[in-house]
Order: C-alpha cells, then sequence, then structure tokens
C-alpha cells in the first residue's frame, strides 16, 4: 500500500509518498516540485504512480507557497518569483542531505522534477548539484535569463515595474549563474526529459524547445535527453506527460 506521510524536512513542510512497508528503506528518490501559486499536495497524483514503481517522492512546498504562504499582494508574490526559484534550488541541497543522513537513499539515486515554475527550478539546479542523476522538466525553461527579460519586458508594458534599472540588471547577472543554457556542458550526459504543449502562453514553448535542439548535441547517446512536445495543449500537464514522467525515471534512476 502507498503511504503518504507529512512531514517537515530539513525545516520545510513536505509530503513523501512511498510504500509503507519499504518506508524506512533506501529508495530511489524523487523531489518534485510545484508551480507558481501552487502546493505540494497538486502534485499527489504523479507521486502515487512513481511510488508505485518503488521510488520515495518528496513533495516540498515552495517559500511562500502552501503552509509557507505569507501576507503578501499578488504583485509582492510576482515580484519574488526569482527568489523562490533560487531558494528552492538552495532547498534541493537540504533535503537531499537530510535524506541521505538517514540513510534513506539507496546507491545514491537522487532525481529532481518539476512543473511550471518547478520545471525552472529543476534545471537550474542541474548547474549546480552533479550528483542529480536524473532530471524532468515540464512546461519549465531552462533559459532562466531569457525568461525573466520576457517577464520584465511584461511589467514595463503594463507599466508597472517597481525596480530599478540596476536593480534588473543585477538580477540578470544572478539568475546567469544558474542558467543552463548557458553552461549546457553542465548536463554531463545526464538523463532529461522535456515536456510543452506548443500553445503555452505562461512559459514560452520555444525556450525549452530550442534549447533542447543544441543540448542533444552535446550527448553521445541522445536517448538520454528527450523532448515531448504535445500539440494544442495550453499551461497544464497532461496524463500523457505524467505517464510519460514516470516511465523516464522509471528508465533512468
Amino acid at each position: 500500500m502507498i503511504g503518504i506521510e507529512h512531514i517537515t524536512l530539513a525545516s520545510i513542510p513536505s509530503l513523501v509518498v512511498a510504500d509503507n512497508k519499504k518506508r524506512l528503506d533506501p529508495l530511489p528518490t524523487l523531489t518534485y516540485l510545484h508551480g507558481f501559486t501552487s502546493a505540494k499536495e497538486h502534485n499527489l497524483p504523479l507521486a502515487y504512480l512513481l511510488a508505485d514503481k518503488g521510488f520515495r517522492v518528496i513533495l516540498p512546498d515552495s517559500m511562500y507557497h502552501g503552509e509557507r504562504e505569507a501576507e503578501m499582494s499578488d504583485e509582492q508574490l510576482q515580484l519574488s518569483f526569482w527568489n523562490i526559484v533560487l531558494q528552492n534550488v538552495k532547498e534541493l541541497k537540504n533535503i537531499k542531505e537530510a535524506l541521505a543522513d538517514q540513510g534513506l537513499l539507496l546507491d545514491g539515486r537522487f532525481g529532481v522534477a518539476g512543473t511550471s515554475m518547478g520545471g525552472i527550478t529543476a534545471a537550474a539546479t542541474l548547474t549546480q548539484y552533479p550528483w542529480i542523476q536524473a532530471a524532468g522538466i515540464l512546461m519549465g525553461t531552462p533559459k532562466m535569463t531569457t525568461y525573466a527579460k520576457t517577464l520584465v519586458d511584461g511589467f514595463k508594458t503594463a507599466g508597472n515595474l517597481p525596480v530599478t534599472e540596476d536593480e534588473i540588471a543585477e538580477l540578470y547577472d544572478q539568475l546567469a549563474h544558474y542558467d543552463l543554457s548557458k553552461q549546457m556542458d553542465k548536463l554531463q550526459e545526464r538523463p532529461v526529459l522535456f515536456w510543452h504543449g506548443d500553445n503555452d502562453s505562461v512559459v514560452p514553448f520555444d525556450h525549452s524547445y530550442t534549447f533542447y535542439d543544441i543540448a542533444r548535441t552535446y550527448y553521445t547517446d541522445t536517448e538520454k535527453i528527450r523532448f515531448i512536445k504535445e500539440s494544442n495543449r495550453g499551461h497544464k500537464v497532461s496524463r500523457h506527460a505524467i505517464l510519460e514522467t514516470v516511465k523516464w525515471f522509471e528508465k533512468y534512476l
């Protein structure tokens, strides 16, 4: 039977989904990161399917989300987007270390995936942590700096950007350190799955596809990097995407 445990892991409110009989055993482990304005509980269907295949799945709440929600306006939350992403990156290391300290990682098998903001985070973590063995990026972008510029342009068009040009330039410099599109060598031929709907109006489809088109030239085994395009699909993960993600980690993690 698959169980759901509500815990605080590395000071982060999280759900742990795994076979009850193996709850304390070392298992291949995946951390799945939710999207902007979402929460950990929203990814339970995917976590269940992965746990049924023998994985331990960690579903953490991002800063200012779920149990970590804070008193802030929509605008303040929007302006905190990149701080949340970078905090996610830092916290993934804490999650992994906490699991390792408890002896819960089987042979160091640790993967990461996420939806939208979570997918953006997953791409960014690949620039920082060589111990990530496989990744899944669902309707996210590995082009952090390019996407940040898209968001800034949107704020400017709306006439509502309460930050200075110097602060914007500082943000771009900071994001470049985590921007996978600027350091593709850090892929290190690790298995990476992309899924994106071609009608996505939130995170541009072409960001992930053009990245993939170049990134696959860095692989000797091109089966380890895959892009699934779903036609006429907007910014919502499909059942097909969920099932393919499960198959991906079953194969590579």
